[in-house]
C-alpha cells in the first residue's frame, strides 16, 4: 500500500503588505530585501483572522479537492508554530469546526519542517493500515511573533496556510521515499523569546548544506538520480537557499517552484501553498517525481521523493 496526496488546498489572507510598505516602518529598502531573500511582498492576517481560521480554510478546499467527507477523516494533524492558543490544539479546533467527529487530532511542531514531518507521521498510519484518510495542515500566523522594528526579520515573513489529504494512491505514484531529522544543538540559532529571534548567518549556513543533502539522500533511498527528478518544491524561506539546492540537484530554474517572492517565508504553509501554485499553473503532472524539502527551528529539517498522482 503506497501513501501519497489525494487532495490540497490553500488559503493566503488578502492583506498585501510591500517592500515598499516596510520601508516605512523599519530601516531597509526594496533593494536589501529582494536581492538578499527574493523577497518583494507578502501576506499579513488581520485581527479577525487567526491560525485555526486559516487552517480551517485551507482543509476545506483540501477535501474538496480529495472529494471527501470531514466524517471521513481518522486523523487530523496541524503543524504550526503559532497556535491560537497553547491549548487546545489548532487540530482540536479545526476538527470541531469541521465536524470531523472520527478524527484524532494533534499539532506537530517542527516549525518550517512541520508540514514534512506532518506528512511523513500521515504517511506511517495509512501504510500500516490504521487510517484510511489523513489531514495534514501547515498554517502560519507569524505576524503575531514578529518584531516589526527588528530589520533583521520583519521583512522575512508571511501568513498563510496549506493543506493536504494523505490516504492510498495507485501502485508507483506517492511517496517513495524520506528524511527526517534534527539537530537540538542548533536551537539557539532560531528560537521565540516574546518575538522570533535568528542568527541569520548561522541558519544560512545550516540551511544550504542540509537541503541540498536531504534532497540527494531521498533520491539515493529510492533508487533515484538527480536526472530523473521533475520538480523541486523547496521550503520558500530565501532565494539564495533554494538556489542551492536547485543547483545540487543540477535542475533548470522553471524546474524550482518560487513563490517567496509573492508571500515570503510562511514556515510550515510554504511547500504546500507553493504546491497548490505550481499544480494552479500546469507545471505539475501526473507520475512526475518531485523532490519536497524544508528546514525549520528546532533545528529540523525533513525531505520526501514522491511521484505524483492518485
Amino acid at each position: 500500500m503506497n501513501a501519497g496526496i489525494i487532495g490540497i488546498g490553500r488559503y493566503l489572507p488578502e492583506k498585501v503588505v510591500t517592500n515598499a510598505d516596510l520601508e516605512k516602518i523599519v530601516d531597509t529598502s526594496d533593494e536589501w530585501i529582494r536581492t538578499r531573500t527574493g523577497i518583494e511582498e507578502r501576506r499579513i492576517a488581520d485581527d479577525s483572522l487567526d491560525t485555526s481560521d486559516m487552517a480551517y480554510e485551507s482543509a476545506l478546499k483540501a477535501l474538496d479537492n480529495a472529494g471527501i467527507e470531514a466524517e471521513e477523516l481518522d486523523l487530523i494533524l496541524v503543524a504550526t508554530v503559532t497556535p491560537d492558543n497553547p491549548f487546545p490544539s489548532v487540530a482540536c479546533m479545526l476538527q470541531e469546526r469541521l465536524k470531523a467527529s472520527k478524527a484524532a487530532a494533534m499539532d506537530v511542531s517542527a516549525a518550517c519542517a512541520g508540514f514534512m514531518y506532518g506528512i511523513i507521521t500521515a504517511k506511517q498510519f495509512i501504510e500500516t493500515g490504521t487510517y484510511k484518510n489523513v489531514l495534514v495542515v501547515g498554517v502560519e500566523k507569524l505576524s503575531k511573533i514578529t518584531d516589526w522594528n527588528d530589520r533583521n526579520t520583519a521583512v522575512l515573513f508571511g501568513d498563510g496556510a496549506g493543506a493536504a489529504v494523505i490516504g492510498q494512491v495507485s501502485d508507483g505514484r506517492g511517496i517513495l521515499s524520506f528524511e527526517l531529522g534534527a539537530d537540538g544543538t542548533g536551537a539557539k540559532h532560531l528560537y521565540q523569546d516574546e518575538y522570533i529571534i535568528m542568527n541569520g548567518r548561522e541558519v544560512f549556513k545550516f540551511a544550504v548544506r542540509q537541503m541540498g543533502e536531504s534532497c540527494i539522500n531521498v533520491l539515493e533511498k529510492a533508487g533515484l538520480s538527480k536526472e530523473d527528478v521533475d520538480f523541486l518544491i523547496p521550503h520558500q524561506a530565501n532565494i539564495r537557499i533554494m538556489e542551492a539546492s536547485r543547483q545540487r540537484l543540477e535542475l533548470p530554474a522553471e524546474k524550482m517552484s518560487k513563490t517567496v517572492d509573492k508571500y515570503g517565508n510562511t514556515s510550515a504553509a510554504s511547500i504546500p501553498i507553493a504546491l497548490v501554485e505550481e499544480l494552479e499553473a500546469g507545471k505539475i503532472k501526473d507520475d512526475d517525481l518531485l523532490v519536497m524539502v524544508g528546514f525549520g527551528g528546532g533545528l529540523t529539517w525533513g525531505a520526501m521523493a514522491i511521484r505524483w498522482g492518485r
